[in-house]
């Protein structure tokens, strides 16, 4: 008896179970990827800008939500103070795209200011006060995490709202009128703010809500 007439059957049936799992493992994992969330772009045709410090801003603060809009459609300017690179708390790099002073408000749907210790750097500072108070009048999304909400009670726009921050400047909160949560990230209407790199991902998804809602 001829064996080839046995195996090759056999080997026809594995080749192509083997075949069937990897189409399916394929299709299973193009329809998770970066790319295919583009696709469904809730954010698309939204302009964001985010405000990182001079020096010292916190790496998760500006990475994590950065690429949680990028990947939903949005479009992200980073503006700073300073020019150049800038390193992190935490080592990692970024060079802004705009210098703080000739950016406006009024060209962009959101404004976040990023915390991280260089964050204070803002606190009285009248180019970041007014960018903030621009973007509360306009009605455009505001947000800040970390520290910097603090930028933003100092400025004059959380009088009366509910917010959250690191717990060391807290009380700048509450001297701005602010009506401090203990929360990790606060979402009232237009304003979300978030108290520390743990709450980043959260706080992204609150600024695209603020974004997305009707």
């Amino acid at each position: 008896m001829n064996n080839a007439h046995i195996i090759n059957p056999i080997l026809i049936l594995v080749l192509t179970s083997v075949m069937i799992l990897y189409i399916t493992g394929c299709r299973n994992h193009s329809s998770t990827s970066p790319d295919s969330q583009v696709v469904h772009s809730p954010l698309a045709g939204k302009k964001i800008l985010m405000v990182i410090a001079p020096k010292q801003f916190r790496d998760e603060e500006l990475f994590v939500p950065r690429e949680y809009f990028l990947v939903r459609g949005a479009k992200v300017t980073v503006a700073s103070s300073a020019t150049g690179e800038i390193r992190g708390m935490l080592g990692r790099t970024f060079s802004p795209d705009a210098k703080l002073a000739d950016v406006s408000a009024t060209d962009f749907d959101a404004v976040i200011f990023v915390g991280g210790g260089g964050a204070e750097a803002y606190f009285d500072d009248p180019v970041a006060h007014k960018l903030a108070r621009d973007a509360d009048a306009g009605g455009k999304v505001l947000g800040a995490i970390c520290i910097a909400p603090a930028i933003l009670a100092k400025a004059g726009v959380l009088k009366g709202r509910s917010a959250t921050a690191f717990a060391s400047v807290r009380e700048i909160l509450v001297s701005g009128g602010a009506r401090v949560m203990d929360s990790a990230c606060v979402r009232e209407g237009r304003i979300v703010t978030a108290d520390g790199p743990a709450a980043a991902e959260e706080f992204a998804s609150d600024v695209a809500k603020a974004l997305t809602a009707n």
